[in-house]
Parts: C-alpha cells; sequence; structure tokens
C-alpha cells in the first residue's frame, strides 16, 4: 500500500457506528498511509471548500447502520467512493454484535478487531 487511503466512518450514533469510528481510529493509528475523514465537517461544508481534498485518495466509506450515511454525504457531494463496508453485514458473518452506541464494552471491542480486520483486508485489495 503505497498510496494514501481515506476512511470515511460513521459518526457513530448506533452501537455499530461507534465500532465503526474507533476502527477507523485504530487503523489510522495504526497505518501512515491512512486519513480520516470528518463526515460531519464534509455534510456541512455547504460551499465545498474539502471537495478537492476529498477527491485527492481513494475512499473507503465505513457504514454503522443500513442508512448508509458515509456513503449518502459523499454521494451528495459527488465524490467517488473507492469501495464500502457495511459494519451490521461483516459482524453478522462473525456472528459478532455491538450493543451500546456510547461505550464499548469486551463485545464492542472484539467488533472492532473485525472491522478493523476487514478495513485493513480492503486496503490491501
Amino acid at each position: 500500500m503505497d498510496e494514501k487511503i481515506a476512511l470515511a466512518s460513521c459518526n457513530r450514533m448506533s452501537a455499530n457506528g461507534l465500532v465503526s469510528r474507533v476502527a477507523v481510529g485504530d487503523c489510522k493509528k495504526e497505518n501512515t498511509n491512512v486519513i480520516s475523514i470528518c463526515m460531519g465537517s464534509t455534510a456541512a461544508d455547504t460551499e465545498g471548500q474539502n471537495d478537492s481534498m476529498l477527491r485527492k485518495f481513494p475512499i473507503i466509506a465505513i457504514n454503522g447502520c443500513n442508512n448508509a450515511c458515509a456513503n449518502r454525504i459523499l454521494n451528495s457531494r459527488e465524490i467517488e467512493i473507492h469501495k464500502t463496508i457495511g459494519v451490521g453485514d461483516v459482524l453478522k458473518e462473525h456472528k459478532a454484535f455491538a450493543t451500546d452506541p456510547f461505550r464499548l464494552d469486551s463485545n464492542g471491542e472484539k467488533c472492532v478487531e473485525i472491522i478493523k480486520n476487514k478495513i485493513n483486508e480492503e486496503m490491501e485489495e
């Protein structure tokens, strides 16, 4: 992985959203090639001041729920999304479930590891 990759995580008003945000934070800490996108800032940027930066690197959107807010926000700005990860779908495959939208317990931490591994897999492809 030579070029930078941008991760756009859910803003976390669900348990899976929290898992998404923490997994992205961990990936950013562990990989010098990773930057993260603030979805709140992206949604609020009505003048498109950040659009050129958002088009600079491939983006992986990590959505916490079926609303796919990260995708919707980026699509509304006509920003290309390289790949999408649905946290709920990935966790279901592993029979893992987070339950608290505000705190990570041991189950939530296991979910973060699963999603972090999935993000790393997608970045390698």
